[in-house]
Formats: structure tokens, sequence, C-alpha cells
């Protein structure tokens, strides 16, 4: 990603472990506002702080916050890649995989959409996450599997709405990377001050 200029330097950037059940957001308008768990839960953020982007209340992982409008229009921009883990229900198919990468049809804003060409496969082993607060079903109920999805885009939900177009419905979503960021070894809620993004 670009270097941040002198000027630049005087805002803040984070990277957090979006946990499960937390929206990406500091305030909530919604009719449930006080049932719900905010980002600011979480740490105790600079006043001006905004998400990069969001990951819906049941995906998890990588969500970089600044305090930079210049910043987040341009990591939200179709130039950034984002990549993805989805457990899935079911052992998916290579046919499945192709479909995904090529591009399938999915519903958005009550229109239909073919997603861009992504970098999809399917991971060998299972991925070394921080364990969720809410279980997901165990293999006694039918195998799953775990794919990487690479997306430039980012329509609201588009990687569950992708994995249910191939039949394969995402159980688990774990944003592992923006950019050249990375997750690595980071603990749900866990937040990192970053020099820059």
């Amino acid at each position: 990603m670009k270097t941040i200029s002198e000027k630049q330097r005087l805002h803040r950037h984070f990277a957090i472990y979006k946990p499960y059940g937390y929206l990406s957001q500091f305030v909530n308008n919604g009719q449930k506002q006080n049932t719900k768990k905010l980002l600011g839960a979480l740490y105790n953020f600079p006043t001006g702080t905004m998400a990069i982007g969001r990951l819906d209340e049941k995906s998890e992982g990588l969500l970089l916050l600044t305090t930079n409008g210049k910043v987040s229009n341009h990591i939200c921009s179709d130039k950034i890649e984002k990549e993805y883990y989805a457990q899935v229900d079911g052992d998916i198919t290579q046919e499945a995989i192709k479909r995904l990468a090529k591009g399938v049809e999915i519903g958005f804003d009550g229109k239909k959409y073919t997603t861009a060409p992504c970098k999809v496969f399917k991971l060998s082993n299972i991925p070394k996450l921080p364990e969720r607060s809410k279980k997901i079903r165990d293999d006694r109920h039918g195998p799953t599997s775990w794919v990487s999805i690479t997306l430039q885009e980012g329509k609201f939900r588009q990687v569950r709405k992708m994995t249910s177009a191939v039949c394969f419905p995402t159980l688990r979503l774990v944003r592992i990377r923006v950019g050249n960021i990375y997750i690595n070894a980071m603990e749900n809620g866990e937040v990192i001050e970053l020099n820059e993004i």
C-alpha cells in the first residue's frame, strides 16, 4: 500500500481482529440499539476513527480503521485485494471452485449481479484461527471444507452469497488479509496500532 506523507502522519491507523457478533461501527441507530456489540467496546479509539469497509456481524477477522478518510476511500476501492477464508457446508468440488473464480450471479440491491473473476482455492488444512464465541456445527453433521477467496470488490455479504450460489453455504467467514496486511496470529478483539497503511 502507499507510503503516508508527513501531513498524513497526524492520522492514526489500526488493525483489529473483529470478533464474531460485533458490528463494524461505533454507533448503532438500529432498533436493537442496546443489544448489539460495537467496536468502541474493544478499544479506546481516538475521535474520528472510522472502519475501512465492513465485516457483517457474523463475520470475523481483519478490519482496518483510520482517522484519514482518503486512506479509507483508497482501501475500499476495487484496487486493493481482500482475502477471506470461508468454511463451507460440504466438501467443496473443483467445479464449484472454478465457478466461483470465474464469477457467479448473486442478488445485490434487488438486482442480479455477476461477480468479477477472483482467486479461489481449497485449503488443504484447517486454518489456525482464534476460537469463535459461537460454535460451528461439527463434522458429525456432515463434512465441511475451507476455501480461500480473494476479491477486489466488496458487495454486501458477497462471499456468503457467492458460496451459496454454488450450493456450498458459508458456515464461518474470516477476512485474513487486506492488501499486504495480514491478521497473522492476532487474537479475538486484539487491536494493533499501525504506523502506516
